[in-house]
């Protein structure tokens, strides 16, 4: 099976707060659209520092990571994330790879927000066995 990608949206759920709160406009988020590699074998939701740059997601820590090539780097984590795939959203933390890295979308978030890899079109899917997946409109 060949590699699978997905369009989804990062948005920056801290200035979503601030919309709840009336400090900023909705159109003040910051929030973008990305093609981002589905990989299974990730844990977590993995993006790079160009994306950082332009959402200033909150840093939280530091972790270690064995990136594909074997090697073991120091990376920020940040949280604040809201991620949408077509009726999906879920809310997570993301690993800064380096530079312009691929971003991920790793098991965690797959998981939460029950979407399937659908070998056959090769293409990330939400679940058919829950195809309406009830969430919380959240003001």
């Amino acid at each position: 099976m060949g590699a699978i990608y997905a369009d989804i949206e990062l948005i920056n759920n801290d200035d979503m707060a601030l919309v709840r709160r009336n400090f900023i406009d909705q159109d003040e988020v910051r929030r973008m659209f990305v093609n981002i590699r589905v990989d299974t074998g990730a844990d977590m939701l993995c993006i790079n520092e160009n994306i950082q740059e332009q959402l200033k997601f909150p840093i939280m820590e530091k972790r270690k990571a064995q990136l594909a090539n074997g090697s073991i780097v120091e990376c920020d984590v940040v949280s604040s994330i809201e991620l949408h795939f077509k009726n999906r959203r879920t809310f997570c933390n993301a690993m800064i790879l380096p530079g312009d890295a691929e971003p991920l979308l790793g098991c965690i978030p797959l998981e939460d927000m029950d979407v399937l890899i659908h070998p056959l079109r090769q293409e990330l899917i939400v679940n058919p066995d829950h195809p309406y997946f009830a969430q919380m409109k959240i003001k």
